[in-house]
């Protein structure tokens, strides 16, 4: 998977960049929900706001990536004879 390097807002609003391509799909859940929750509860400026919005969608490619490679894994899987199969 490619690294893509991306604006993270911190907690004190300041931006940290972040590498999305070395999260697994846990981590990268588990901040887009944080990165929604800070969304719904408002009170961030126009400019937090945006940045969240773009982690998050990062956030979404890479659970995405790794949702269709999971899928990708079982669809092979179910499409290979079993070998005790006989």
């Amino acid at each position: 998977m490619p690294i893509h390097r991306v604006e993270n807002m911190t907690d004190d609003g300041t931006a940290a960049t972040a590498a999305t391509g070395t999260l697994g799909y846990e981590q990268a859940r588990d901040e887009l929900i944080e990165v929604v929750r800070r969304l719904e509860a408002g009170g961030t400026s126009l400019e937090d706001s945006l940045a969240l919005w773009e982690r998050g969608e990062e956030l979404a490619k890479v659970c995405r990536h790794w949702l269709e490679g999971a899928r990708a894994r079982l669809d092979a899987a179910l499409a290979s004879p079993a070998d005790d199969e006989a």
